[in-house]
């Protein structure tokens, strides 16, 4: 892999072993927001900038017509969804691909709790 052309490749490192060491610790079956509040007491540890329950405003003509909340946007840069599922679905990658256009950042990182373990998938915004 050219780590040249990967997208914040350090970050989105850092980003993903979060979730592995929260696993670790807690394992599966937790409901989603256990999972969100680990994540951003590990992103507190590691003394890395995030907003959480970002806000993305929906414009159209100069109008605010709705509004998305980004579970974490880390650094200013990347947008990170967690869920707590058996697979990767579409759904969940058009949401972040939504959230990207919208907030106009580059890169999304789904990481999904599974019963098999941490997944994970990089969206990146083309």
């Amino acid at each position: 892999m050219d780590n040249e052309k990967v997208i914040y490749p350090d970050l989105s490192y850092k980003i993903v072993g979060i979730a592995f060491k929260i696993f670790n610790e807690v394992g599966f079956g937790m409901p989603e927001k256990f999972y969100q509040l680990a994540f951003a007491k590990e992103l507190e540890i590691g003394e890395l900038t995030f907003e959480r329950e970002k806000l993305a405003n929906i414009v159209y003509k100069d109008n605010n017509i709705g509004r998305y909340f980004l579970d974490f946007l880390v650094d200013n840069k990347v947008v990170v969804e967690l869920k707590v599922r058996p697979r990767f679905g579409y759904v969940h990658i058009r949401q972040v691909l939504d959230y990207l256009k919208v907030s106009n950042h580059k890169l999304a990182i789904i990481i999904y709790f599974t019963k098999d373990g941490v997944k994970y998938k990089r969206v990146l915004n083309a």
